[in-house]
């Protein structure tokens, strides 16, 4: 099934880059434009230093301090708090990357690491202020009701994985003797290499696969706004919950509500869209399942889209 929809998604493409050339171009053009100025600048520096932290074992030494504070919050370790700061901070694919960096590295366990893609691979804050707040919806909404509403409800997410899913397989949840064990167990891997240049060419290699998502996704989008057959609105609904940087910039030129446009882009930020997934997928270590992130992006889409509509007024 895979494989045919792989297929049939990739030659969709094909005849839309072929029949439409000009269109086909554009919409490349703005996921390469995106990948250039915005990725690379802001994720490419903090990939490449958190390799080096990660590989010299400096990270739990800084943090040592805050570990009960992230066992008693979060239900993770001081490596999970690590991965928790960043993400929160440096935006999608961020926390999903530096997760799978740190079971890579035997720093924290399958569990961990599942658990921790479900409420630390989020929107920047610099994303949410500057690209939904001030140029999609035209400083009409205050910064801080779209952070309660992104933050609430990735909170709440977080607390449904930890008590439901996840309560007996975190460093928080388990006697101090069993968490010594664990981390005996996956102590760090001897690394090979300069740190430096291994974390650089980590960070190069994983930058181009993320560019190269986005310029797929991005034709994607162009082909979805040209051929969808269905109602303005689902349209806009799908191009929104496809690649959250393009749909954006075509929801808030619809001519929809206001209030429909607040609430659909809250929603499509905080599912992070396909293109995200797609991302994540391709940054997670081949032991770690995509279902715990799929999960709980669905239903943070939903809850923030719940939230938005009793705030955004």
């Amino acid at each position: 099934m895979k494989r045919i929809l792989l297929t049939a998604g990739t030659l969709l493409l094909l005849v839309f880059l072929l029949l439409h050339p000009q269109e086909g171009l554009a919409a490349a053009r703005t996921g390469m434009t995106l990948w250039l100025n915005s990725l690379i600048p802001a994720l490419l520096p903090f990939i490449i230093l958190t390799g080096v932290l990660i590989h010299t074992g400096s990270i739990e030494k800084i943090l040592l301090p805050f570990r009960p504070l992230f066992e008693f919050l979060l239900g993770v370790s001081v490596y999970g708090g690590y991965v928790f700061l960043l993400g929160m901070l440096c935006g999608y694919p961020m926390g999903a990357k530096l997760a799978s960096d740190m079971y890579e590295s035997h720093k924290i366990s399958r569990r961990e690491a599942e658990y921790l893609t479900t409420f630390c691979n989020n929107a920047s804050p610099s994303f949410i202020i500057t690209y939904l707040g001030q140029i999609c919806l035209l400083n009409k909404v205050p910064a801080s009701r779209l952070f309660l509403c992104l933050f609430l409800s990735d909170f709440i997410c977080m607390m449904i994985f930890r008590l439901l899913i996840y309560r007996n397989h975190l460093p928080g949840s388990v006697p101090h003797t069993d968490r010594h064990d664990e981390k005996k167990e996956t102590s760090s891997a001897p690394l090979s290499g300069s740190a430096l240049d291994v974390s650089i060419m980590n960070g190069f290699e994983t930058i181009t696969r993320l560019g190269g998502y986005i310029l797929l996704f991005s034709i994607l989008a162009g082909c979805i706004s040209l051929y969808w057959p269905f109602s303005p609105v689902s349209r806009y609904v799908l191009l929104g919950f496809t690649e959250i940087t393009t749909g954006l910039s075509l929801i808030a030129d619809s001519g929809l509500p206001f209030r429909f446009c607040c609430i659909l882009s809250a929603a499509a930020v905080g599912s992070g869209g396909a293109c995200i997934l797609a991302q994540t997928r391709s940054i997670l270590h081949k032991d770690l399942r995509l279902l715990p992130c799929l999960t709980s992006k669905c239903l943070n889409a939903v809850l923030t889209g719940m939230i938005a509509c009793l705030l955004l007024r």
